[in-house]
């Protein structure tokens, strides 16, 4: 299935482009937004990589990962990624994850990404169980 395109309310998946290193370097680069996800911040290289490979992994047969990017519908522009990685272990199975940019944060963007990724993986994929890890901040030490 390539290429992925999904709209919401606000929100659409389309699939990643080299010409989004730019803007995921907002996201994967900042400290802020890589505070909850399970890496650090990245460099430009990094980012390129991660862009290539995901550009790469698109057209890959059988597809295993579809890192898409999450943009606002009115603007095209790109405010997020988001990921649903197939399970080798458990047949119609996979993960997901999402992160937006900070600026964007406390509009409901997460929320939406989320339902975008359930039914893409739900109804297109045809999918039986999606599940998201929840990692905690290794950063920082825990509030008392």
């Amino acid at each position: 299935m390539h290429p992925v395109t999904r709209s919401g309310a606000r929100l659409g998946l389309r699939e990643l482009a080299i010409a989004d290193v730019e803007a995921l370097l907002a996201i994967y680069g900042s400290p802020e937004a890589t505070e909850h996800l399970s890496f650090e911040p990245r460099n430009r290289e990094q980012v390129e990589q991660v862009v290539a490979g995901s550009v790469t992994a698109a057209t890959a047969m059988p597809r295993a990962e579809y890192a898409l990017a999450v943009v606002e519908t009115e603007t095209a522009e790109l405010i997020g990624s988001g990921r649903l990685a197939l399970d080798p272990h458990q047949q119609h199975g996979a993960t997901m994850g999402f992160a937006l940019r900070p600026d964007v944060w406390g509009r409901g963007y997460g929320a939406e990404t989320v339902r975008l990724l359930l039914d893409f993986g739900f109804n297109d994929l045809q999918l039986h169980r999606i599940g998201g890890p929840v990692l905690p901040s290794t950063r920082h030490p825990p509030r008392p």
